[in-house]
């Protein structure tokens, strides 16, 4: 059997075709994979028109605009027969139980995320920190509970928003370095400002959940696509893991 697995997010669509995971094989290993912008969401087709797919299943975040697009293309590529399993949160899945008050809100990448991460690191705590659009920190206790988390803007929409809502502060998107906390220039102390926010967030949350839990040995995953750009400064241990969300999607296809 091999699976289609597709990661909607707020500005990139990632995807990998993968066989259904063997016991004691390891998550992550895909036979093809890639990305594209939304706004290319069309272009993918020719690939994936290459592909032999027996199932298809979806993290969407992107709203139902999105959704329906989506759909289409997938019917136009694979025919109106390949129906696709729209990935949703549940109280319990996969060894893993939702503690959010209402199961059903929390986002279904936040949970795939969280999917991924205890299947990479079973019976530990963690911290997932998935650092897109926005930058979701959330707490999995090493038992496999899902405890909640918090949801902050991410690193990018940190500076243009702040860029665009004061008139005489630049825009800065195009280079995130840090060279000192306390910047002489403006320019460097939006990028400064902007990644410790985020690494603050991060790590105030591992000092928080080893405090709740009273687990000292907490173990922080990075994740999204400005993971790269913000783990550097974290001053605590972590692991940076690319493709979380399909990664939790695989996990999660043994069990729906």
């Amino acid at each position: 059997m091999t699976m289609l697995l597709i990661d909607v997010g707020n500005t990139r669509i990632k995807w990998a075709l993968a066989a259904l995971p063997e016991p004691g094989g390891l998550p992550g290993e895909w036979l093809e994979s890639g990305s594209a912008a939304l706004s290319a969401l069309v272009a993918l087709s020719e690939r994936w028109r290459k592909l032999t797919v027996t199932r298809i299943l979806i993290s969407n975040v992107a709203g139902e605009h999105t959704r329906g697009r989506l759909q289409t293309l997938l019917e136009t590529v694979f025919g109106a027969g390949m129906r696709p399993h729209w990935f949703v949160s549940l109280p319990q899945l996969a060894g893993l139980r939702n503690a959010y008050r209402d199961p059903a809100q929390l986002g279904c990448d936040r949970f795939a995320a969280a999917l991924g991460a205890q299947q990479l690191f079973p019976q530990q705590a963690l911290i997932v920190a998935t650092c897109g659009t926005a930058t979701t920190i959330d707490a999995v206790s090493a038992d496999g509970v899902f405890t909640g988390g918090m949801i902050l803007p991410g690193l990018g929409l940190m500076a243009t928003s702040l860029a665009r809502s004061t008139a005489q502060l630049p825009h800065i998107t195009d280079h995130v370095q840090v060279n000192t906390l306390f910047a002489d220039n403006t320019d460097d102390a939006i990028v400064s400002g902007c990644i410790n926010a985020q690494v603050g967030a991060i790590e105030r949350a591992v000092a928080l959940h080893r405090q709740q839990s009273g687990d000292t040995r907490i173990r922080c995953i990075v994740a999204g696509g400005s993971a790269a750009l913000i783990a550097p400064y974290l001053s605590i241990a972590h692991e940076t893991v690319d493709n979380l969300v399909l990664i939790g999607l695989q996990t999660a296809a043994v069990t729906l």
